[in-house]
């Protein structure tokens, strides 16, 4: 099924049921069917993840991943089939379209596909919808107490350190890290959990920002406004790069932990540049 077909049937809600039974397909159903995934007799997981939600999210996203951003993809043996695991990329595009990537690429993972939990930001359950949406798709509020919950379900994380900073940049920064918090150190270290870094190249074209108007985004009580050559994602060849898993044990001082948050920027990086050197054009 091609976009311009799904576009089509949007335009009729009477068409919904169509849609979805032309959406979620035999090969969805089976792919998902692979997924380990334990779920409520309703199709629900203590976070709102539900079966049925992600389905469609999977189908529709599969269809982006696999004909608008032309995802390519290396080191998915890099991701464990199982247990714990905390995929640490870069962040960027100012829509979570990143995050969203990652997800297809580990839920088809011939490897061994995962369900990846997305840490995000706090704004987004307060956008009406969306929250909800995020929620039954996997995405779990970024925070500690959470992660390490789903940590001990073992479940695979997909974590930001750059957060806001990180997808909010400006175009003349695109592929410069931004800061790294260390939570995510601490809860690697504390819970027992391999790294997996990523460095995804291609989303900063996505929806390249030249400013932020940062007076409006105050006003509306969000981390950013950018000004940007269109309202919808442009169709830049993505790369997504996962290198192998860094293990760490505790240390006594936060400096430490700030000098292995930097061994893993530095991996990151080094994807990164891997990726851009892979690409042979923009879009």
């Amino acid at each position: 099924m091609q976009i311009q077909e799904v576009l089509s049937l949007l335009k009729n809600f009477n068409a919904k049921e169509e849609l979805l039974q032309r959406l979620v397909t035999p090969e969805i159903e089976a792919l998902v069917a692979k997924i380990p995934k334990p779920v409520g007799s309703f199709g629900f997981d203590a976070w709102g993840y539900n079966e049925d939600s992600f389905k469609v999210g999977i189908a529709v996203f599969k269809l982006l991943y696999d004909h608008y951003f032309r995802v390519q993809v290396h080191g998915l043996e890099h991701i464990p089939k199982n247990g714990r695991v905390l995929i640490v990329p870069n962040h960027s595009g100012q829509l979570p379209m990143d995050g969203v990537l990652i997800g297809i690429a580990t839920a088809t993972n011939p490897k061994g596909p995962r369900a990846a939990r997305a840490m995000i930001e706090r704004f987004f359950p307060t956008v009406p919808w969306l929250g909800n949406l995020l929620n039954s798709w996997g995405g779990v509020i970024g925070d500690p107490v959470n992660c390490v919950k789903m940590l001990e379900a073992e479940e695979a994380i997909i974590v930001f350190p750059e957060g806001v900073r990180g997808s909010g940049k400006l175009y003349k920064d695109r592929y410069k890290l931004q800061r790294f918090g260390n939570g995510f150190m601490h809860l690697a270290m504390n819970q027992h959990t391999p790294i997996v870094p990523c460095g995804v190249v291609g989303c900063e074209e996505t929806m390249p920002a030249i400013a932020n108007l940062a007076p409006l985004a105050k006003l509306l009580g969000v981390p950013y406004v950018p000004v940007v050559p269109a309202p919808f994602p442009l169709p830049a060849k993505v790369i997504l790069n996962f290198g192998e898993p860094m293990h760490f044990a505790p240390v006594r001082t936060e400096e430490e932990v700030t000098t292995r948050v930097e061994q893993v920027k530095t991996e990151i990086q080094r994807l990164i540049n891997k990726g851009l050197q892979e690409r042979t054009s923009i879009y």
